[in-house]
This record gives structure tokens, sequence and C-alpha cells, in this order.
């Protein structure tokens, strides 16, 4: 194994675990979403400007289709974490690439396939079962629909970032968080702001967990196939819930597991049967 090799997945082992502190902070916080994305999202420009530099000059039209699905993005997920739990976020969010299987046939002209299609099944049934506790916890509606419209909008980022040249994917981010920065500055302006303690938390959370964490996906990225990035990256939904029931006390229910697991088993096993068969293919 090469040195490269070695050093991308420790890279994107290090990118899915800062992702996967985002919902024990987000919980941690006292302050209100609008807030926090203000301050995560300002902060993790800063470190892109400093990481990318003029790569952030780079942008065309998909960039700017890609930064119009980023934004709602950070909007929604953080709305949800603080509306329901947070494994009902990032497990709902990770329907993401079911809808993907669905669309891309749509924009990329690709054949919808049986394994696709057997995949989707089994996500929107692991979906389902997220809404079974919530008929006696009808306060967390709002949040599950929201971590939902997440996983839609998520599918629509990954569609154009894959239409598009690497290059130009960084600005598209970059730009994504300057509309964050906009959209609820004016919210900022009307709320106490945060204490020291509390900086330090919305560092983390946008220097380390929001820009930290994609600079060591792309750079995993340039060195592992794209299935080894993905399987790795599937660590954040596993260890979100973990580091939320451990340092905030937060148990997601026994539904939202069992959802959670039908869907990221979905996809991982979809990976491994399309990779296989590739590999097959390639090899006869």
């Amino acid at each position: 194994m090469s040195i490269n090799r070695n050093k991308a997945i420790l890279m994107t082992v290090a990118a899915a675990a800062f992702w996967s502190t985002g919902g024990l902070i987000i919980k941690l916080l006292p302050q209100d979403a609008f807030t926090i994305l203000f301050y995560r999202s300002l902060y993790a420009a800063i470190l892109f400007v400093f990481i990318f530099g003029k790569q952030l000059k780079l942008i065309n039209k998909i960039s700017i289709v890609s930064s119009l699905f980023y934004a709602p993005l950070l909007i929604l997920f953080v709305s949800a974490t603080k509306l329901t739990t947070a494994a009902n976020a990032i497990f709902l969010q990770y329907t993401a690439p079911a809808f993907v299987l669905l669309l891309e046939p749509y924009f990329n002209k690709v054949k919808l396939t049986k394994i696709n299609i057997f995949t989707v099944i089994l996500c929107f049934i692991g979906m389902c079962l997220f809404f079974v506790e919530q008929f006696s916890r009808p306060e967390n509606w709002l949040g599950i629909w929201l971590a939902l419209l997440s996983g839609v909008v998520l599918a629509g980022l990954l569609i154009s970032q894959k239409m598009n040249h690497a290059d130009f994917q960084p600005g598209a981010v970059f730009y994504g968080n300057l509309l964050v920065c906009l959209f609820t500055l004016p919210h900022v302006l009307q709320v106490p702001a945060p204490s020291m303690v509390e900086h330090a938390y919305l560092l983390l959370l946008g220097f380390g967990q929001l820009g930290l964490g994609y600079a060591l996906f792309v750079y995993g990225q340039k060195y592992l196939p794209a299935l080894d990035s993905s399987l790795i990256g599937m660590l954040e939904p596993i260890l979100n819930p973990v580091w939320v029931y451990f340092g905030y006390g937060e148990y997601p229910g026994h539904w939202a597991v069992i959802g959670g697991v039908i869907i990221i088993g979905a996809l991982v096993l979809r990976m491994y049967l399309v990779e296989g068969k590739t590999k097959t293919i390639a090899s006869s």
C-alpha cells in the first residue's frame, strides 16, 4: 500500500470524524439554528480562503447551481438537528444517494438499473421507520420533514457537483457558505453575541467540522477510488448519533436506529455489488 494511499485513508477517516461531530456541537450550543449557521459558515469560508486560495475564483454556471443547493442544505440540516434528534437529522439526510439514483438518469443519461431500484426501495423502507415513533412525539415532526428535505437538496448538490469539473467544486462550497452568511446576517444582528466559550464551539464547527472536514475529504479523493471514499464517508452518520448519545445524552429511538441501519446497509451493499460487477466486466 503506497504512502499516498495510507495518507488518503487517514485523511478521509479524519474528514468523516470531523463531519460526525456536527450533531453534538449543535446540540450543546444554546444558540438558535440561524446564529449557529452564520458563524459556522463564516469561519468555514475564512478557512477556505487559506486552503484553496486562488482556486476559489474558479466558478461557472454549474458552480452557482451547486451553491444554491449547498446553502439551503446547511440551513435545513442545522435546523433539523435543533428540532429533532441528531440521528433523525443525519440518517434522513443520508437518503440523498437514493434520490440521486432516482434522478441521475434524467440528468446524466444513465440507465436506472435493477440494483439501483432495489437500493432505493430499501432506503425508503428505512426512511419510513423514522416516522413510526413520531406519532407519539409530535414536536419532532417539523425536524423530520426538514431532515428529509435536506436529503433531497443534498441529492441536487451531489448531482450538480458530479456534473462539474473538480477544480470548480471548492468555489461552489465557498460561495454557498457566503450565501448562508448573507441569509442569516439580519437575524444575527438582532441577537446577543456568543460568549468566548460558545465561540470556541462555533470555531470547531466552522474550521473543523465543516471546513477542515471538506478539505481532508478532497485530499483523500485524489488517491482513493470512489468506493473507498464513499464507504469511509459512511462513518459520519454512524458516529454522529454516538457522539450525541455520550456527549449530550440523546437517545435516537429504536425505530430510528433500525431505519438508519437499513439505509446505510443498503447503500454499502450496493457499492460492493456494483464495484464487484464492474471488476468482473473489466477482467473479462
